[in-house]
């Protein structure tokens, strides 16, 4: 065993395999930046899993299950609270009566929201039946099936004060219409117009907040909920405006209607058409990962909400008037991220 000071050579070794004094740390190349890869492009990572989330179907089994499971709940609760209100009685009559009565409140507010469902269910089938007649009438030229289905839309916006110039309007010039396409093209421009630009503007309504929150907010699993929340919402409106008034069971229903249809069609795939139409490749070059990840989910929120204009109108679009995701978005995302020059 050494005793005392050990020393150690550090004097630069020589040879053909020695580092170059010369070099120093600030000559070293920078760290690739791995945000600018390729394969970590925006891809809409938030709106893909809301969709597929929204668009998924349980397996036979498992609706099975909870179908089972809501009963017996159903039924034990409902034992419960009998055992109550009659235990209640016996000890406290007039309080016993008290919560029975607020128990057959309670059952009566259950039914009014099921009569309410069947009802959005009912204007929802309605709304189906008028869009699938107008395509048919279309197709086949049928002057006489258009009539009827700008009758049924009169109807249906019979009582609304946002259609009452597009009704006086149709009832002025539809009589001086002499084929289908230009009575159903009348009807949708004067009935139709003032629906499409207030669903547009849910739409992009929509679109901007699910950018912003995509961008602005870093927590884990946040832009998912926020895209899905937000596009349950749109697609409720969208019913709404074009005269659905669809429930919480109707716009879940809708939603899945909406989001399968993309998820089969592929459309929640981002491709550089995509890209292109919501802000182009050189700006999403010079923004932040997580502002073009905005960028491209509120771009998929608004392709979303185009598809839910189509399902909810009582019209197809005629030719030039179904809405542009690039223009949908230019005036959602005005303001909001760095613009191209």
């Amino acid at each position: 065993m050494s005793k005392g000071p050990i020393l150690f050579d550090l004097e630069t070794p020589s040879g053909p395999d020695a580092p170059d004094a010369s070099v120093s740390p600030a000559d070293a190349p920078p760290v690739p930046d791995l945000t600018d890869a390729p394969h970590t492009a925006p891809e809409g990572r938030a709106m893909r899993a809301a969709a597929t989330l929204a668009a998924g179907k349980p397996s036979r089994l498992m609706r099975l299950f909870w179908s089972l499971l809501m009963t017996l709940l159903g039924i034990a609760i409902s034992l419960a609270a009998w055992d109550f209100a009659t235990g209640l009685i016996a000890r406290a009559p007039l309080l016993g009566y008290g919560v029975t009565a607020l128990i057959c409140a309670l059952i009566a507010v259950l039914l009014a929201i099921a009569l309410r469902e069947l009802s959005a269910f009912a204007r929802l089938k309605r709304i189906d039946h008028l869009h699938r007649a107008a395509a048919t009438a279309l197709a086949d030229d049928d002057l006489g099936a258009a009539r009827e289905v700008t009758a049924g839309l009169v109807a249906l916006y019979a009582g609304r004060e946002d259609t009452a110039w597009g009704r006086s309007r149709l009832a002025e010039h539809s009589g001086d219409q002499f084929d289908a396409a230009t009575l159903l093209t009348l009807t949708e421009d004067t009935l139709l117009a003032p629906l499409d630009a207030a669903a547009a503007r849910e739409v992009e309504a929509a679109a901007r907040q699910v950018a912003a929150v995509t961008a602005l907010v870093p927590l884990a699993l946040a832009d998912v909920v926020a895209a899905l929340t937000s596009n349950i919402r749109m697609i409720r409106r969208i019913a709404e405006i074009y005269g659905g008034r669809s429930g919480a069971l109707g716009a879940w229903r809708l939603t899945r209607a909406v989001m399968t249809h993309l998820v089969a069609t592929g459309a929640v795939a981002v491709g550089d058409d995509l890209i292109g139409a919501v802000a182009g490749g050189s700006v999403l070059s010079k923004i932040s990962r997580r502002f073009g990840e905005g960028v491209v989910n509120g771009a998929l929120t608004a392709r979303v909400g185009v598809a839910a204009m189509e399902v909810c109108r009582p019209l197809p679009f005629s030719q030039g008037k179904r809405p542009s995701v690039r223009r949908l978005m230019t005036t959602a995302l005005s303001g909001l991220f760095p613009t191209g020059k």
